[in-house]
């Protein structure tokens, strides 16, 4: 992705091309070996980092004046500070590598950079001015040598919004190997849908079933007459949906059983959106066996006096704790009569609510949520608009 979208971008094309050392980490963009003065008057060398805004693989004009820097505090030829455009002192993380100590403000007389090489030259100039009366061959056009990149990214595009809201650190931590969705229903699409935002390496569906016209009306976006009309698999449609986006998301047309459930054994992750309680009963086992933590999803709606009421649910099973899927049946394994989560009722926003409970709980096991309570076993009951808590493992 980066050397694509350097070439592709003018702006990052000419501080490439002119000689700055350029990179993009953690979504942001980065100049390495600028030249500056530190406060003994020596001359160093930092690193200077600006946010990326983008449309597609396309820079667009930086969406703020504000940059950020490694290094020093940067000073002018004497040795003291260059007050003008200190902003702010606070610790960023970049990446798992790269630090900001501080930020800098240089707004420019229009309000606004045309671009990013109009931003990054105009602070260059400001650190490296000072650097370059000591030295006047101190410069930040070193001219590297340009490795050819792998591109490496799961994405056809870059995350910005993680780099935006700096959390680009946390979103690292779901860069999982491999994660399955068994079972594409409303609930099952949801999850995917939020996955799919996700650095997740591989996603996998699992599903036998056909993308129907009731699908349509509890799964995310909206297929046309001829999409539906076709009939192809649910993993098939939304395959092509969602990897217009993520470059591997990877369709199973068949549901999983005991014939196939090794597939699951490498699994980092697995989300269970099953409807079929007797079926799921060995793919619990299994994915026990495994050891392979997972998150089971299930809805309990009714109709009462003309209004739908129920409960959705989120049930955690890691290798930390095991016990309470039995112990307290917080699964369902029957196909219906004692299964309280056997309804036919199925709502759009709720199934997107059941997925989205099970997501933050999968991002909360992995550390990109913070997680005081650690409960295994949750309820949303829908007529008081309340979320229940249970089935705590021991301290950690």
């Amino acid at each position: 992705m980066s050397q694509r979208l350097i070439s592709r971008s003018p702006d990052l094309r000419r501080l490439r091309d002119e000689g700055y050392e350029i990179e993009i980490r953690g979504n942001h963009l980065v100049i390495k070996n600028v030249p500056y003065v530190n406060a003994r008057r020596e001359v160093l060398r930092g690193t200077l980092i600006s946010e990326l805004s983008l449309a597609g693989d396309v820079t667009i004009p930086p969406a703020t004046h504000v940059a950020m820097f490694s290094g020093e505090e940067p000073c002018n030829q004497d040795g003291r500070a260059i007050t003008q455009i200190t902003h702010s002192s606070s610790v960023a993380q970049i990446d798992r590598e790269l630090f900001a100590q501080r930020s800098f403000s240089a707004k420019p007389t229009s309000g606004r950079y045309e671009d990013y090489y109009d931003k990054m030259t105009t602070y260059v100039a400001i650190l490296s001015g000072p650097a370059q009366v000591i030295d006047p061959q101190a410069t930040a056009k070193t001219f590297p040598v340009i490795a050819e990149a792998a591109e490496d990214s799961v994405f056809h595009y870059m995350d910005t919004a993680s780099s935006r809201a700096g959390i680009g650190v946390a979103t690292q931590k779901l860069e999982l190997g491999k994660v399955a969705i068994v079972g594409l229903g409303g609930t099952g699409s949801y999850v995917l849908d939020q996955v799919a935002k996700t650095p997740v390496k591989e996603i996998h569906l699992f599903d036998g079933d056909k993308f129907s016209q009731h699908n349509a009306f509890r799964s995310p976006g909206a297929p046309s007459t001829d999409e539906l009309k076709a009939q192809p698999l649910k993993v098939n449609y939304l395959h092509g949906v969602y990897s217009k986006m993520h470059r591997h998301i990877i369709p199973h047309g068949y549901y999983v059983d005991l014939s196939n459930v090794e597939e699951l054994r490498g699994m980092n992750f697995v989300f269970l959106c099953l409807d079929r309680g007797e079926s799921k009963r060995a793919l619990v086992e299994k994915l026990e066996e495994f050891g392979v933590p997972f998150v089971d999803v299930g809805m309990g709606l009714y109709l009462a006096k003309g209004s739908v009421y129920g409960v959705l649910r989120v049930t955690t099973s890691t290798p930390e704790m095991r016990d309470h899927v039995r112990q307290k049946n917080r699964i369902p394994f029957s196909d219906g009569g004692d299964d309280p989560y056997s309804s036919n009722i199925q709502v759009a926003d709720l199934n997107a609510l059941n997925a989205s409970l099970a997501v933050v709980r999968w991002k909360k096991l992995f550390g990109f949520y913070g997680d005081l309570e650690r409960e295994h076993f949750a309820t949303y009951t829908l007529d008081g608009n309340t979320l229940v808590n249970e089935d705590r493992p021991g301290p950690a």
